[in-house]
């Protein structure tokens, strides 16, 4: 019986601070060793690296440095690696406020409505192409660098919960550059009666050859669900990378196939920053 909950009363919600630790706690039910390539005691441990706080005593690249101190590009040809938002916080809470959160215009509210559905578990193929061809999504559990890799996360999700629903949202920047908001996310997994509720701040970087058109598109879109950014290194990040490179695989319906041409996407290398606070080019901010 849940010990949270009263004989013959449903169980109650829990609540977990990070999606890290939900997926940590659940997802390895999700996949069975005939779904993936991996045994399930690799997949295991590889998921509980990416809780593990990563130390390096490096000094942070000239890259990291860059993309704390300037602007984001503005030649839409860059593959989606340039586009990365770096930033870190004062405090893990990201819970939004709703009534404070900046008004958008049509266009970017539409862009907004459709992240908040491919997180919801409502995945289309427009929905998807809101992202480029060579687009980045980061998180603490996925790191997929290519639209093919990106519809294979999002189709997945409907596999994985039973339910998912925005709690509420509040848009904190809204630029050429970026659209950023905090968000609120609760999350049901198939065959297990808890609702876990996720805040997190998501970082979408628009491209800019489509940022004044009526359907705006992602170079990069980054989720934090901690105060710290990430730093791309580690055996934390490879099991990221490596969730992202397997999952597609196993992704056979027709909607994922239809972004199978964007696997040769163009790439650069994974910007690493040796840590996620402002040592690694993530300067703190208090949200």
């Amino acid at each position: 019986m849940d010990p949270t909950s009263k004989a013959g009363q449903n169980p109650k919600p829990m609540i977990q601070q990070t999606r890290s630790h939900l997926l940590h706690s659940n997802l390895s039910r999700a996949f069975t060793k005939s779904s993936i390539l991996h045994p399930q005691q690799t997949f295991t441990s590889r998921l509980r690296a990416v809780d593990q706080p990563y130390s390096c005593s490096t000094s942070p690249s000239s890259s990291s440095a860059n993309m704390a101190n300037k602007s984001m590009p503005t030649d839409s040809s860059l593959p989606g690696e340039n586009f990365e938002p770096r930033q870190s916080s004062t405090s893990p809470d990201y819970k939004p406020d709703p009534s404070k959160s900046l008004p958008l215009s049509p266009a970017r509210q539409r862009l907004v409505d459709d992240i908040l559905d491919l997180y919801s578990c409502k995945p289309t193929i427009e929905k998807v192409k809101r992202y480029t061809l060579d687009c980045v999504y980061d998180d603490q559990f996925v790191y997929a660098n290519d639209r093919y890799k990106m519809a294979g996360q999002w189709f997945a999700l409907p596999k994985l919960f039973t339910d998912s629903k925005n709690l509420g949202y509040e848009v904190v920047r809204s630029d050429r550059e970026v659209i950023q908001f905090k968000n609120e996310q609760s999350w049901t997994f198939k065959g297990i009666p808890k609702t876990a509720v996720i805040n997190a701040l998501v970082s979408l970087s628009l491209d800019p050859a489509t940022v004044d058109a009526d359907f705006m598109q992602i170079k990069y879109h980054k989720d934090q669900a901690n105060e710290k950014d990430y730093s791309h290194t580690g055996l934390g990040f490879s099991f990221k990378k490596w969730q992202a490179d397997e999952v597609v695989k196993h992704m056979d319906g027709e909607e994922v196939k239809a972004f199978e041409a964007d696997k040769g996407a163009g790439k650069e290398h994974v910007r690493k920053h040796g840590s996620g606070e402002e040592e690694g080019g993530a300067p703190r901010k208090d949200w």
